[in-house]
């Protein structure tokens, strides 16, 4: 086996690690092909806002997520959306079916939230 070949095992154990959590699982999930901020994923998930955040960070250590900041709120998107096939695909291979979530758009809002997706016009 040569270093390159190690690397590489490396690199998508290190993957499948990080997506071994249940809630990394369904915060992939959550945001699926459009992007969220804390408070769009606290009203789906029903978590507190610091467990989610502890798994944003690590899904943004893992280069899994990406940010967009817009004043004070910072958006999550998938970095490549190719995450969520291999999570169907892990569904699949354990027979077992995988929720699809609400995707967010931009007309998507949530209920005494004040992100600027949620807060109404001024």
């Amino acid at each position: 086996m040569n270093m390159k070949t190690r690397a590489t095992e490396k690199t998508i154990s290190q993957l499948l690690r990080t997506l071994g959590q249940p809630a990394r699982l369904q915060i992939l999930l959550a945001i699926g092909k459009g992007e969220a901020c804390v408070c769009h994923l606290e009203a789906v998930l029903g978590l507190r806002q610091a467990y989610i955040s502890q798994h944003l960070m690590a899904l943004r250590k893992a280069k899994i997520l990406q940010t967009r900041r817009e004043g004070r709120y910072i958006f999550y998107r998938l970095k490549d959306p190719k995450i969520l096939d291999l999570v169907h695909l892990a569904g699949e291979v354990t027979s077992t079916a995988v929720p699809i979530r609400p995707l967010f758009t931009e007309a998507t809002f949530v209920a005494d939230c004040v992100c600027p997706t949620c807060a109404p016009a001024a």
